[in-house]
């Protein structure tokens, strides 16, 4: 197994591409907005990936609804904001239609895993890129709000990613564009930012923050932080696939081979790339070996939690969960 989750440039696979994926045997693939047209189309993209490695490799999407859907309309559903929907007459309700209704949407065209829920504590002053992105203000519901997104997509076949671990609330920054350093106190930090994460720390994979906590260690942001890394594993209790968010963000520094080393070096198990640059890929590929024991077997362990591709999932009733959905989204 190797230890990224990579990438492709456009809406098919490109035969450069192939060949690479075959000798450099991603552990994963991410898509985005670049990668989406039809669902027939997107169907076609992810057996292609999977053909290029040879097995039924994990494919990821950040597809939260609202501002950040990489599948838009007409073809897929449009969701509020988060943060819009958490304000409904029954939000526990509501996530859990609207995290059913995405695993939907993502198994429909054999995307199997989801980068939610996004645990993140909103405050005042959180970054417009996060903001209504949140489910909420405090811990508790939060935390409830999440478990039951993720819950819900596991019950449509896909798997959850909690992001973005330990928490990314008070950053005032855009951290694709600039290093967040959040100063508050480590009490705050523990009582507030880390308790969802905490509460939630059985699911199989997690996302790190590009994020400095100046009250534990000043000097380096969490995905390349040991300390950090050791207190999500032994104080907020993770002992899932720890992936890193895209080391293409400018919060980062040093080439992305420097990244992604550093980022394995802190304890994360994956680096994720995500901009689909194949010379950055193959750079990356070059200087990583392959992962060590632990983190192979809480990779395979991310994969046994998933629905096997030939089965299916729980049965429902996706129009009357649709339509129950658009029921509570009018009473926000």
């Amino acid at each position: 197994m190797r230890p990224y989750i990579l990438g492709c440039a456009g809406l098919e696979v490109s035969d450069a591409e192939k060949a690479f994926f075959r000798e450099a045997q991603p552990w994963g693939f991410i898509l985005f907005a670049r990668n989406v047209d039809t669902p027939q189309q997107l169907r076609t993209l992810c057996a292609t990936l999977r053909d290029s490695v040879g097995w039924h490799a994990p494919i990821l999407i950040d597809q939260e609804g609202g501002r950040v859907a990489r599948m838009r309309g007409p073809h897929w559903r449009e969701h509020l904001p988060p943060l819009d929907l958490a304000r409904c007459a029954d939000p526990v309700r509501a996530f859990w239609l609207r995290g059913r209704l995405l695993a939907e949407d993502l198994r429909g065209v054999g995307i199997d895993v989801n980068c939610v829920p996004m645990l993140d504590i909103v405050r005042p002053d959180t970054h417009p890129i996060l903001k209504n992105r949140c489910y909420g203000a405090d811990p508790a519901t939060v935390a409830q709000l999440g478990r039951t997104l993720a819950e819900a997509h596991m019950a449509g076949g896909v798997l959850p990613v909690m992001k973005h671990m330990p928490g990314h609330g008070l950053s005032t920054v855009d951290s694709h564009l600039d290093l967040p350093r959040v100063t508050a106190a480590a009490s705050t930090l523990r009582d507030v930012d880390f308790q969802p994460f905490s509460a939630l720390s059985d699911l199989a994979m997690a996302m790190s923050a590009h994020v400095v906590f100046e009250a534990f260690d000043p000097a380096r942001p969490a995905t390349q932080s040991p300390i950090m890394i050791s207190m999500i594993r032994e104080e907020l209790g993770f002992s899932g696939l720890l992936m890193t968010d895209d080391i293409s963000m400018q919060a980062l520094s040093g080439s992305v081979v420097e990244r992604a080393q550093a980022a394995l070096a802190a304890g994360c198990d994956m680096v994720l790339h995500c901009n689909g640059d194949l010379a950055e890929m193959q750079a990356i590929a070059g200087a990583l070996g392959p992962s060590p024991e632990p983190s192979r077997a809480r990779a395979q362990a991310a994969l046994a939690a998933r629905i096997p591709p030939d089965q299916t999932p729980t049965p429902v009733d996706i129009a009357a969960c649709a339509a129950e959905l658009e029921a509570l989204e009018r009473t926000v």
